[in-house]
C-alpha cells in the first residue's frame, strides 16, 4: 500500500492504534490555572495569530503619521481617571525606589513595562502558597417547630383575583400575539423562546389586568412588561402625541438600561421612548417630554422635577404605570415620592409590579392601589438561581481586620476577570479601589459620590473587558445586566436577605453559571443561617491559608504611606474644584439679569424644612454629623475599625427593617384602602367580633349604604323577606305605643278567667 502522508492523504483510525489526547481543561474554574499563566495569556495572547489584525480594502501609510489621527487614537486609548493615573505614579515611584535598591535599575527583559507591572503581582513566592480550600456546607436537619406567637404576628396578604406559578414550555413568542415589528426586533436581538416570566406574564398583560410578578434575577422580567406594552401602543390613537405609559426605576444606570432594552424592542415601530434620569442634561430632558413620548422611563427625584418645573408635562393621560423593582420603590425611602408621583397620575390606568424579591403584604402595596391584581410568582421572593454556586468564608471574631486582605487574595489570585465586590460604604469602596490599583489590578467603582458621567463610564468599561473587577456599593446590586459577570464577592454581609438576593444576582443571570463569596463574621452568623435554610443546592464553605492573608495584609501595611498620599492629592484637587466652582457661579450671578435668576429658580413639592426632616428620619446613625464649633478630631483607624463601622451599619439597616415590619398597626375594623378588591374581600372572609360591631365607618360607601337601608341579603338573614313594611303616621305611633301595655294586661286577664 502506498504511503497515504506521500499522496496528501490522512488515514483512517485502526482499532489497535494509539491515539494521543490531549487533556480537556475547564475554562469556568478558576483554580485549574495558575493566576501568572492567565495573566500571561491574557496580556500577550496568543503568539501564532494576532487577534487584533483584520482585512481592508485600502490601506494608506500616510494615515498612521497624520497627527490627527494619532491624538484621536491617544485620546481613545487614554480612558483612565485621576485616580488611576494618580495610583499608576505612585506604583511607578515604588517601583523605582525598590529597582534602586537592589541595583537593577535597566530593565532588560524582552517584555512591556505595562506587562511586567501586571506580572509583578503575582510573583513565584505568591504561586507557591497553599490553594484555598473548599468544603461543601451541609444542613442540619432540625425538627420544624410551629410557633403560635409567629403565625399570630404575620402580616396580612393581599387578595389575588389570580394566581399564576406554572407556566408553558412550549409556547412561543408566534403563539402570544404580537406583532411583526415586535417579532422582527426579537430575532435581531436573538430572543428564541420566552422565559418562564414572560410567557406568564404577557398574556395577562395584553388583557390590561394589574400584575404583581416576582421572579429570579436574569429571567427576563425587562422584556416581560416590555413587550405588551408595545404591542397596546402599536394601537394607539394617532390624533394627538400623549405620555401613555411610565416605567419608574430605582437607580439611574437601571434607567438607562431599560431605556436601550425599550429602543431595541421599538426600532421597527414608531413608537418615542424618552429618559428622564437624574445626572444628565435637564433641558434636553425637558424638549423630549415637551413632544409627548410615548413611554417615559424615568427615576422619582428627577420626574417630580419636571413635573412641577416643565411646561406643557403631565401624567394625566397615564394609561399604564410600571415599578420595576417594585419593592424598593415602594420602601420607606421612596414614600413621600411615590405619594406624590401617584397622586398626579391618572385613576384609570394599570399597574404592573416586578421585582425578584416581591412582597405580597398589604401594607406593602395598598400605596398603588392595585384593582383585581394577578399574581404571577415563579419563584419565591427569597430564590437564587439554581445555577449560583454559594460559596462562605468564615472570619474568626479576633481576625475581623483580615478582610480587605482576604478580598485582596481572592481577586489576585483567583478571581482575576469579570468579578464584581460589593462593599457596603462608599468610603470603603474607594480605599480597595486605591489598595488593589496599587496591587496591580485592573479596578474600577460604582457608587454615589461620583459623577454620573464617571458611573456610566466605569460600566462600560467594566462591560467591555477595560476593568477586570468593579467595587460597587448597593448602587448596582439592583437590575443592572451585565453580561459574563462570573464571581460576586460580599465584603460583608447584606443588610438582609432580599440585599442577598439582589446582589448575587448580578451573576448566574439567564440560565449561565455563576460564583458567589461571602465573607462572614460571628457577628453575621445569624443571616448565614437564613441562607443556609433557604437554599435549594448545597453550600461551600472556602478557606484562605493564613500564609497567604498574612502576606497580603503585610503588602498592604507596605502601601499605607501611599494610600495616604494619593488621599491627600484628592482632597486638594476636590477644594480647587469646589473653589473654581464658586467663582465660576458668582461671575454667572454678576453677568445675569434679575429675571433671569427667577427663572433658573426651580421648585420641589417638599419646603426645605420637610425635605430635612425626611432625612432626619432616614438617618441610620450619628455617621456623618459634626457638632457645631468643634473640629473632628482625627484618628487612626485600624482594619478592625473599619470593618465595625461598615458591620455596624449594616446592623443598624437591618434593625430598622424589622422594627417598621413589627409595627403594631392601630386597631380598626375598616382598611385604610377600604375601596380596593382586596380589602373588601378580606372583609367577607372575616367574621365580626362583638367589639367590631360597635365599630362605625364613616367612608363614602358605609353611608350610601346606610342611607339605602338594609339589603336584600342582609333581610332574608334576619328573615323579613316577604314581610310587608307597614305605614304609620307619627301620630298614630304615638297613640299605640300608648295602648300597648293595657292590650297585653287584658290578654293576660282573659287568660286568668279562661282557665
Amino acid at each position: 500500500m502506498a504511503d497515504f502522508h506521500t499522496l496528501g492523504f490522512i488515514g483512517t483510525i485502526e482499532e489497535d492504534e494509539e491515539v494521543d489526547v490531549a487533556q480537556e481543561s475547564s475554562a469556568s474554574e478558576d483554580e485549574g490555572t495558575s493566576v501568572k499563566q492567565q495573566q500571561k495569556k491574557k496580556i500577550l495572547g496568543n503568539n501564532e495569530f494576532n487577534s487584533f489584525f483584520s482585512f481592508t480594502d485600502q490601506y494608506d501609510i500616510a494615515d498612521t503619521f497624520d497627527p490627527d489621527v494619532v491624538l484621536r487614537m491617544a485620546k481613545k486609548r487614554k480612558s483612565a481617571s485621576s485616580l488611576d493615573e494618580k495610583i499608576a505614579e505612585a506604583r511607578k515611584k515604588r517601583k523605582k525606589a525598590d529597582a534602586d535598591e537592589n541595583g537593577n535599575v535597566n530593565n532588560k527583559d524582552g517584555i512591556d513595562d505595562e506587562v511586567e507591572e501586571d506580572m509583578e503581582s503575582s510573583s513565584d513566592e505568591d504561586e507557591d502558597l497553599k490553594p484555598d480550600m473548599i468544603r461543601t456546607k451541609e444542613k442540619k436537619k432540625k425538627k420544624k417547630q410551629k410557633n403560635v406567637a409567629e403565625a399570630e404576628i404575620e402580616n396580612e396578604k393581599i387578595e389575588f383575583s389570580e394566581s399564576i406559578d406554572s407556566f408553558d414550555d412550549t409556547i412561543l413568542f408566534q403563539d402570544m400575539h404580537i406583532s411583526r415589528p415586535l417579532l422582527k426586533a426579537l430575532s435581531t436581538m436573538k430572543f428564541v423562546r420566552p422565559t418562564p416570566i414572560q410567557s406568564s406574564t404577557i398574556p395577562v398583560a395584553l388583557l390590561g389586568k394589574d400584575i404583581c410578578a416576582c421572579a429570579v434575577t436574569g429571567s427576563g422580567k425587562t422584556a416581560a412588561f416590555m413587550l405588551p406594552i408595545l404591542e397596546r401602543l402599536l394601537y394607539r390613537p394617532k390624533q394627538a402625541s400623549v405620555t401613555r405609559v411610565l416605567i419608574l426605576v430605582p437607580t439611574r444606570e437601571l434607567a438607562v438600561q431599560v431605556h436601550t432594552v425599550g429602543r431595541q424592542l421599538a426600532q421597527f415601530t414608531n413608537i418615542d421612548l424618552c429618559l428622564s434620569a437624574g445626572g444628565l442634561d435637564v433641558k434636553s430632558q425637558e424638549a423630549a417630554l415637551r413632544m409627548g413620548p410615548d413611554i417615559v422611563v424615568a427615576t422619582p427625584g428627577r420626574l417630580i422635577d419636571h413635573l412641577h418645573n416643565a411646561p406643557n408635562f403631565s401624567l394625566s393621560n397615564i394609561e399604564i404605570l410600571v415599578l420595576d423593582e417594585a419593592d424598593r420603590m415602594l420602601d420607606e425611602y421612596f414614600a413621600e415620592q411615590m405619594k406624590e408621583i401617584i397622586r398626579l397620575c391618572s385613576l384609570q390606568r394599570q399597574t404592573m409590579l416586578f421585582s425578584a424579591t416581591m412582597s405580597e403584604e398589604v401594607k406593602d402595596l395598598a400605596a398603588v392601589s392595585l384593582k383585581n391584581p394577578v399574581k404571577v410568582f415563579m419563584n419565591e421572593n427569597t430564590d437564587v438561581a439554581l445555577s449560583l454556586r454559594q460559596e462562605f468564608i468564615r472570619i474568626r471574631p479576633n481576625r475581623e481586620g483580615d478582610r480587605e486582605a482576604i478580598v485582596s487574595a481572592l481577586v489576585t489570585r483567583t478571581f482575576c476577570d469579570k468579578c464584581m465586590v460589593f462593599i457596603q460604604t462608599k468610603i470603603q469602596a474607594h480605599r480597595m479601589h486605591i489598595i488593589l490599583g496599587l496591587l496591580g489590578v485592573n479596578v474600577g467603582e460604582l457608587h454615589g459620590n461620583l459623577s454620573q458621567a464617571q458611573r456610566l463610564e466605569t460600566l462600560k468599561r467594566f462591560k467591555d473587558g477595560d476593568i477586570d473587577v468593579m467595587l460597587a456599593t448597593d448602587l448596582a446590586s439592583r437590575g443592572l445586566d451585565i453580561d459574563g459577570v462570573k464571581t460576586v464577592i460580599n465584603f460583608t454581609m447584606p443588610n438582609t436577605i432580599k440585599h442577598y438576593v439582589h446582589r448575587v444576582g448580578r451573576t448566574a443571570r439567564a440560565g449561565k453559571s455563576g460564583r458567589s463569596v461571602t465573607l462572614v463574621g460571628e457577628k453575621e452568623r445569624k443571616m448565614l443561617k437564613d441562607i443556609v435554610k433557604k437554599a435549594k443546592t448545597p453550600l461551600k464553605s472556602r478557606v484562605v491559608p493564613m500564609e497567604v492573608i498574612s502576606r497580603f495584609r503585610d503588602k498592604i501595611d507596605l502601601l499605607e504611606e501611599d494610600i495616604k498620599e494619593i488621599k491627600r492629592e484628592e482632597i486638594e484637587e476636590k477644594e480647587m474644584k469646589a473653589t473654581e466652582n464658586k467663582i465660576n457661579k458668582a461671575k454667572n450671578l454678576m453677568e445675569a439679569d434679575q429675571d433671569a435668576q427667577t427663572r433658573g429658580k426651580r421648585t420641589w413639592f417638599q419646603s426645605h424644612g420637610e425635605r430635612m426632616a425626611e432625612k432626619e428620619s432616614l438617618r441610620l446613625g450619628d455617621f456623618s454629623k459634626q457638632k457645631k464649633g468643634k473640629k473632628p478630631t482625627k484618628k487612626k483607624l485600624t482594619p478592625e475599625d473599619r470593618v465595625d463601622f461598615e458591620i455596624t451599619k449594616s446592623q443598624m439597616f437591618a434593625v430598622k427593617a424589622s422594627k417598621r415590619n413589627n409595627k403594631p398597626k392601630r386597631i380598626r375594623m375598616f382598611y385604610d384602602n377600604e375601596g380596593s378588591q382586596g380589602a373588601k374581600s378580606k372583609m367577607k372572609s372575616k367574621k365580626k367580633s362583638s367589639f367590631d360591631m360597635e365599630l362605625t365607618s364613616t367612608g363614602k360607601s358605609a353611608v350610601k349604604k346606610f342611607r339605602a337601608g338594609p339589603s336584600y341579603q342582609e333581610r332574608k338573614d334576619l328573615g323579613l323577606v316577604g314581610k310587608k313594611k307597614k305605614v304609620v303616621s307619627p301620630h298614630s305611633n304615638k297613640q299605640s305605643q300608648g295602648k300597648k301595655p293595657q292590650g297585653k294586661k287584658q290578654s293576660q286577664n282573659t287568660k286568668k278567667r279562661k282557665h
